[in-house]
């Protein structure tokens, strides 16, 4: 199954429109990462992708990411066609519209998590004090205002996640991707990162994340399976996982 397009006008509401994409990338032999895959993600939905290894999600990630191309078919990001764009307006577009989340954290390890948090305000010209006010606002919220002077080898891991998220908030993104959020987690501070996930959907977030594990994704309201660079099946979620608030752990 690779996914049904869909109408113009249901394109134009979504906040990722993906229709008949394929990714091919030639090492040798062609590998099709994704073949002629649709999909749309509305304004405030929660997906998560699964699927075995070389299924396509990191490759859909980045492509909807805008860190990528299709080879052939439309990627639609914020009613923007991200192959149309040049590099400087996708980087752009990142900055201003999509939030990113690393299993890895990918803090940098000599910047405090207050700097970590602001750094991605810097090229966004927001001046020093409102990108410190703001980046305290931030790591309050998930639970962290007692750590902002403290670097991430000071912190444990699902509070090193904390502070990726308050980064991946930093400039206001609609659009938040999680990729392995709680891979390096584990199981009760997962659960706890995932408690804020559902605080940012019911903030208003959409949320596309990829993850390997059932328990993770039915946190979700729909579940996209991958399999040979196509859609295998959707299904939707209705979960007892859904949870309320975190706190600092």
């Amino acid at each position: 199954m690779k996914g049904k397009a869909s109408d113009p006008e249901t394109r134009e509401k979504a906040a990722i429109s993906v229709q008949d994409v394929r990714r091919t990338y030639h090492v040798g032999e062609p590998v099709h990462a994704l073949d002629g895959i649709s999909l749309e993600l509305p304004q405030q939905s929660y997906t998560a992708v699964m699927g075995p290894s070389g299924s396509g999600k990191s490759t859909l990630m980045n492509l909807v990411g805008c860190l990528d191309t299709p080879t052939e078919g439309t990627v639609i990001v914020d009613g923007q066609d991200v192959a149309s764009l040049s590099d400087r307006e996708r980087t752009r577009l990142r900055g201003q519209k999509i939030g990113f989340i690393f299993q890895t954290f990918n803090l940098m390890p000599r910047l405090t998590a207050l700097e970590n948090v602001a750094l991605p305000m810097v090229a966004q010209g927001i001046s020093r004090d409102e990108r410190n006010e703001h980046s305290q606002t931030l790591l309050k919220r998930v639970g962290l205002g007692n750590r902002v002077d403290h670097h991430p080898n000071e912190l444990s891991g699902g509070q090193r996640q904390r502070v990726a998220i308050a980064r991946a908030l930093a400039n206001d993104p609609a659009l938040v991707l999680a990729d392995e959020p709680t891979g390096n987690l584990d199981t009760e501070t997962g659960e706890q990162i995932m408690e804020l996930f559902a605080d940012l959907h019911r903030a208003g977030n959409t949320i596309l994340m990829v993850t390997h594990e059932r328990r993770i994704a039915e946190h979700a309201d729909r579940i996209i399976h991958l399999l040979d660079g196509t859609i295998e099946r959707e299904e939707r979620v209705n979960s007892p996982r859904r949870a309320t608030t975190g706190g600092e752990d």
